[in-house]
């Protein structure tokens, strides 16, 4: 038996989950099933558990139109369900729906959170995300390239501050609940993200590289990619006593620091 699940195994990078579609949804949907079957079972055995955590994704808001940003719990979505992303958005959007389904009628204690780009140590060089890609970059000596005219923006929020809201969420929030869980601000372009690394990067190795815009060699690469993406966390404030703490240069520093320090390991396929 067990007291509390978590639900955080998916492939969560672009450019992973359009090479692996199918597994993608498998992990989301099938995966996701198994477990709450389980948590059912457990419970009909007279051993129910404390919680059910589900990590959705701050992608099930799709492309928001420019009135929903930042974006409430309450925001239906502005999502393609035959795009190169749906694997991903929509097999987490269905797996709202299981949880919350599941939660009604079997009563099974399962929360939700939708994540907001979250970054730090940890996050592999080779994961394919932005962050990731432009360390990669400064740290080998090479240019930062962008794949996008640099206009898209995101709000960051560090590793730290993304666990406890997710373990918060996790012990303290409603059963059937969705929780965006990220920081309000800076909303940042793409543009301005790689130059602050670039800065970071001539401060602390010398680094005398510089942006450069080059196409993506994955045709789909910026096919229903969000512009905006900026989230209403008031509901986790209030609810969950959520307040994030490291603001993104510190969050940059701390990032940086641990892959010039940390050895790269191979890159996943």
């Amino acid at each position: 038996a067990h007291d509390w699940v978590v639900h955080a195994a998916s492939i969560a990078s672009p450019t992973f989950y359009r090479k692996h579609p199918l597994e993608t949804m498998d992990a989301n949907v099938h995966g996701l099933r198994l477990l709450l079957d389980r948590a059912v079972a457990q419970a009909a055995s007279g051993d129910p558990l404390s919680g059910f955590l589900f990590f959705s994704t701050s992608e099930i808001y799709g492309d928001p139109t420019p009135d929903m940003i930042p974006t409430p719990e309450t925001y239906r979505g502005n999502v393609s369900c035959t795009g190169p992303r749906a694997c991903y958005d929509e097999s987490k959007r269905y797996g709202e729906t299981l949880s919350v389904t599941f939660a009604r009628q079997y009563g099974v204690p399962v929360k939700i959170v939708r994540p907001f780009n979250n970054y730090g140590p940890g996050l592999n060089l080779h994961d394919g995300r932005v962050l990731p890609d432009f360390a990669r970059n400064v740290l080998a000596g090479r240019d930062v390239v962008m794949h996008s005219d640099g206009s898209p923006t995101r709000t960051f929020c560090y590793v730290e501050d993304a666990m406890v809201g997710y373990v918060r969420a996790l012990v303290r929030g409603r059963d059937g609940e969705p929780y965006n869980i990220g920081v309000r601000e800076p909303e940042i372009s793409m543009l301005d993200l790689a130059e602050r690394v670039v800065a970071w990067a001539r401060d602390a190795v010398g680094y005398t590289g510089r942006v450069v815009h080059q196409a993506s060699e994955e045709r789909d690469y910026l096919v229903d990619n969000p512009n905006r993406r900026c989230p209403v966390i008031d509901k986790a404030v209030e609810e969950l006593d959520y307040d994030p703490q490291v603001r993104l240069d510190d969050g940059l520093d701390r990032a940086m620091t641990w892959y010039a320090g940390t050895p790269a390991p191979a890159g996943p396929t």
